[in-house]
């Protein structure tokens, strides 16, 4: 991969959250920035951030209500793994105001990530209607950055995000990066650390930047069922 560390202010020794404005969506920058915790969240031009603190989630931490255990149980939806990468993104990037910060550089750039091993989704499927949820997200090593999440019918999303952590758990991950603290993410268990813990904890957990397999949907079942259902 190239070296982009002429480009990139060093996050240990920057001040602020936003890094540098420019650049673009190639995969050899985007595999360096998410290397060194930096992310890209606009376009035209491309803004890359890496927020001081930073949100992150425990891999066993998320936080399930009983009533989603139970939900979880009934299986109420099929799901899978990278199957459909692109309809994902496409959910995520749909907003009813026509907004989205997911433009089509960031289709292009992640979708060459997926097509390389290094940028996963979960998909959630209706019986009848099709595709009803799903996350997408970056994952480097030992390392998940989660991207984005939709939802088109009752906890779908939540129940991808939830068969996510488990595949995590399975393969033994480290972290698990969601960025910044929302009411979403909080209510699910995430939290705040300073960013130089953040990145201490990155290095290791990228130190051999292998290509993420994930498990079978029935080895991501019987995690599930033992550690995150109990």
């Amino acid at each position: 991969m190239e070296d982009f560390s002429e480009f990139f202010q060093n996050p240990d020794s920057w001040f602020g959250d936003l890094i540098v404005v420019g650049g673009d969506f190639s995969i050899d920058r985007l595999f360096y920035a998410y290397s060194h915790g930096i992310f890209p969240w606009s376009e035209n031009p491309i803004r890359w951030y890496s927020p001081d603190p930073r949100a992150i989630f425990d891999i066993n931490g998320l936080h399930i209500s009983r009533s989603l255990k139970k939900k979880i149980k009934k299986k109420p939806y099929k799901i899978t793994f990278n199957l459909s990468f692109r309809e994902v993104m496409e959910g995520c990037s749909f907003r009813t105001d026509e907004s989205t910060w997911i433009t089509e550089g960031f289709f292009r750039g992640y979708s060459e990530m997926h097509h390389r091993g290094y940028c996963h989704s979960v998909e959630a499927w209706d019986e009848d209607l099709g595709l009803v949820g799903g996350v997408y997200g970056v994952a480097i090593g030992r390392f998940f950055a989660g991207e984005s999440m939709f939802t088109k019918m009752s906890d779908a999303g939540k129940i991808a995000l939830v068969y996510l952590f488990a595949a995590l758990g399975h393969d033994h991950f480290e972290l698990f990066d969601t960025q910044s603290l929302n009411e979403t993410t909080w209510n699910l268990g995430a939290y705040e650390i300073p960013r130089i813990f953040y990145l201490d904890k990155l290095r290791d957990a990228v130190r051999i930047p292998y290509k993420w397999i994930p498990p079978s949907i029935e080895e991501v079942e019987d995690y599930l069922v033992d550690n995150l259902l109990s």
